[in-house]
């Protein structure tokens, strides 16, 4: 069942990229079922599956008396864009981001924001000392966050949030095996949060600035 499911959200992909190369135009409907199982050499449960799919997201409508029509292709998510892009372009945007939160941080944060920070970094503390890698990972996120939150722009926050979802990916991916280089970067973690309860923006900076490039 799982890879019949792969099969069909590979061929929605498909048709998808196709729209947008305008193979299928817009306002057009699309060509019939045998015609899309011959295109893409599939069968007809997982054409009709793959159309329904595009059709729940509104990228297709099927309309009486006419057939399947196509619809312009929404923005693609910004989270998705971002999964797909140069993780060096992303780290500096990342940079920029970082640094204006924890100079906004510095001025901004309350009492509860405070334990917010110092929570998650106690629970990076914890993590690192019992070896977990994923519990690692979760509050050093959780601590970025936490500081991100802590600048008082709602927007800022929100987009550093959407920086996660390929932080993450980072760390699962193509950040060395283990949790030494969370250990490593731990005592930056404890600066960093006491130059934000010290109301020290240029010393938050400048550590956020080490932080990044050591890709911790």
């Amino acid at each position: 069942m799982k890879q019949e499911s792969r099969l069909f959200e590979q061929i929605a992909v498909k048709i998808r990229s196709d729209i947008k190369e305008g193979r299928f135009k817009v306002g057009e409907k699309i060509p019939s079922e045998p015609a899309l199982m011959e295109l893409y050499g599939v069968g007809r449960s997982t054409i009709r599956e793959a159309v329904k799919s595009l059709t729940l997201s509104g990228i297709l409508t099927v309309q009486q008396g006419f057939g399947t029509k196509v619809n312009p292709i929404p923005a693609e998510p910004f989270e998705q864009r971002l999964r797909s892009s140069d993780f060096g372009e992303i780290n500096q945007v990342r940079a920029l981001l970082e640094q204006e939160i924890v100079r906004l941080a510095t001025q901004n944060r309350s009492d509860a924001d405070l334990n917010a920070i110092s929570e998650a970094l106690e629970k990076r503390k914890v993590a690192i000392e019992n070896g977990l890698r994923t519990a690692c990972t979760n509050a050093d996120i959780e601590f970025h966050l936490a500081i991100a939150r802590a600048s008082g722009n709602h927007v800022l926050a929100s987009l550093y949030e959407s920086f996660t979802v390929v932080i993450r990916d980072f760390f699962a991916k193509r950040a060395p095996s283990g949790i030494t280089h969370f250990a490593m970067s731990h005592h930056l973690h404890q600066a960093l949060f006491n130059a934000i309860y010290n109301h020290d923006a240029d010393a938050a900076r400048e550590i956020t600035t080490t932080i990044l490039n050591n890709n911790h």
